[in-house]
């Protein structure tokens, strides 16, 4: 069996980060492991309470994983701290870490920036430069590229100048200010748009990580960069029009759509 390791906070209420994750990696027929960055106290509601690990203890985690159940593909999520992404970095090196997918969790919907200068510096320094492809919206975008983003032909361009100065490749994902579920690859094989249904479905908590995850399980499987993305997109829009419906707020999706209950 595949296997593949996130690199992620947890949430409590299993909608995003490594809990969202490892169902992800699961339903797409993966066997997935953690190394956890962060223990959040979080619903779908909102944030209440956010504890790092130390340096330390994720450079014992990251050894545990890899000497003893190699990961076939590695999925990193939100990392908030210099040191945290800074021992990310040696340890993919140390052990040659294959099929890297980070998800470059800077900013939150409202806008906010959730992680400092410093770090974004040695994120774009430091790991990206080690993945296989990394999966920015449209406003984590704007940071990497120092450019706005109002259309298709911007998101293009956007894309290009940040596939160009960080050397891998590049899914932008559409949705924020788009209106639309349209990603862009760009790669060495050139720009490719990957169109989706737009499903009215207000319960998107996780999608970024869930999206990311599926496209590392099937990097972990094998499949060339555009058809895990594709292979990803199908399964992210399955979990979405299947319309689960929990918690107050903007709850989760389906990560078991494709599991039969029966």
């Amino acid at each position: 069996m595949k296997t593949a390791l996130t690199i992620a906070g947890s949430d409590s209420c299993g909608g995003a980060g490594i809990q969202a994750d490892l169902k992800t990696m699961l339903a797409n027929g993966v066997y997935g492991m953690s190394a956890v960055t962060a223990l959040t106290a979080q619903n779908t509601t909102g944030v209440t309470s956010i504890m790092e690990v130390t340096p330390e203890f994720l450079a014992d985690e990251l050894d545990a994983v890899f000497t003893d159940i190699f990961p076939d593909a590695v999925k990193i999520g939100m990392v908030s701290g210099v040191s945290l992404i800074r021992v990310i970095a040696e340890k993919l090196k140390e052990y040659k870490a294959r099929n890297i997918v980070v998800d470059p969790v800077m900013v939150a919907t409202s806008g906010a920036k959730l992680i400092s200068d410093d770090a974004v510096d040695a994120l774009v320094n430091e790991l990206l430069p080690l993945a296989t492809v990394i999966t920015p919206n449209i406003p984590e975008a704007e940071v990497l590229s120092g450019m706005s983003i109002q259309s298709p032909d911007d998101m293009i361009k956007a894309a290009q100048k940040i596939s160009s100065v960080s050397g891998v490749a590049v899914l932008l994902k559409g949705g924020h200010n788009m209106n639309d579920a349209n990603d862009l690859l760009v790669s060495a094989d050139g720009s490719r748009w990957f169109n989706g249904d737009h499903i009215d479905n207000p319960n998107t908590h996780g999608t970024g990580c869930t999206l990311s995850s599926a496209i590392a399980s099937g990097l972990a499987k094998g499949y060339p960069l555009a058809q895990a993305v594709s292979s990803a997109k199908s399964y992210i829009s399955g979990a979405l029009a299947s319309m689960l419906n929990l918690g107050k707020g903007c709850g989760p999706l389906d990560h078991g759509w494709v599991i039969s209950n029966e």
